[in-house]
C-alpha cells in the first residue's frame, strides 16, 4: 500500500468516502445503520469536522467529530466528570479500508480528530460496539479510557452491545 495522507474532508471527497464506508461494511458489517444512504451518514448535520485518509488518489479511511445528539458515552462522561456538554464531543464515523489497515491509517485519523478537539477545548467520547474489537485494540493503544456500557439501537427494533470511552487527557 502506497503510504496515505491524512486531510480534511472535502465536499468532493463524499462519493469516495462513501464507496469506502460501503466496502467496509462488506468487509467488517461496520456500520450497523447508514450504509443505505452512505453519503447522507457521512456528511450529517451533526459533524463539526472530519478527515479522510487518501492513498494513491483514492479515500481509504474516515474519521468525524460531531456534536452530541443524546448519546450515552456523552451523558456518562458529563454524570463522572462534571464537564459542560458544550465541551464535549462525539468521535464517529471511524472507517478504514482492509487494503489500508497495518499502516497506521487508523491512527493517523485519530490523531488528526484527537487535536482538533484539544486546540478546540473539546473533550472527546465514543461508543463502540464489543464486536468490533480492532478498533477498541486502536482506541485503548491511544489512551481512551473506559467509561461504561450502553447499547446501540438501530434499525427497526435491533440493538448490540457497546463499550463507552474518554479520549486521554491534552
Amino acid at each position: 500500500m502506497e503510504p496515505v495522507t491524512v486531510r480534511p474532508f472535502q465536499g468532493a471527497d463524499l462519493v469516495g468516502a462513501a464507496k469506502a464506508l460501503v466496502e467496509v461494511h462488506e468487509t467488517d458489517g461496520y456500520p450497523v445503520e447508514g450504509v443505505e444512504d452512505p453519503q447522507a451518514w457521512i456528511k450529517s448535520d451533526d459533524v463539526l469536522a472530519a478527515w479522510v485518509a487518501e492513498a494513491r488518489g483514492a479515500i481509504v479511511g474516515h474519521v468525524a467529530i460531531m456534536r452530541p445528539r443524546g448519546e450515552d458515552a456523552v451523558s456518562l462522561w458529563v454524570e463522572q466528570s462534571g464537564d459542560d456538554e458544550a465541551h464535549v464531543a462525539l468521535l464517529a464515523r471511524l472507517f478504514v479500508t482492509q487494503a489500508a489497515r497495518g499502516n497506521s491509517t487508523g491512527q493517523l485519523l485519530m490523531q488528526a480528530a484527537m487535536s482538533h478537539a484539544r486546540d478546540n477545548d473539546l473533550r472527546l467520547v465514543l461508543d463502540v460496539m464489543v464486536k468490533d474489537t480492532a478498533a477498541i485494540r486502536l482506541y485503548e493503544q491511544l489512551g481512551w479510557r473506559k467509561i461504561g456500557e450502553a447499547t446501540h439501537h438501530f434499525g427497526a427494533g435491533r440493538s448490540i452491545p457497546a463499550v463507552c470511552y474518554v479520549a486521554p487527557e491534552a
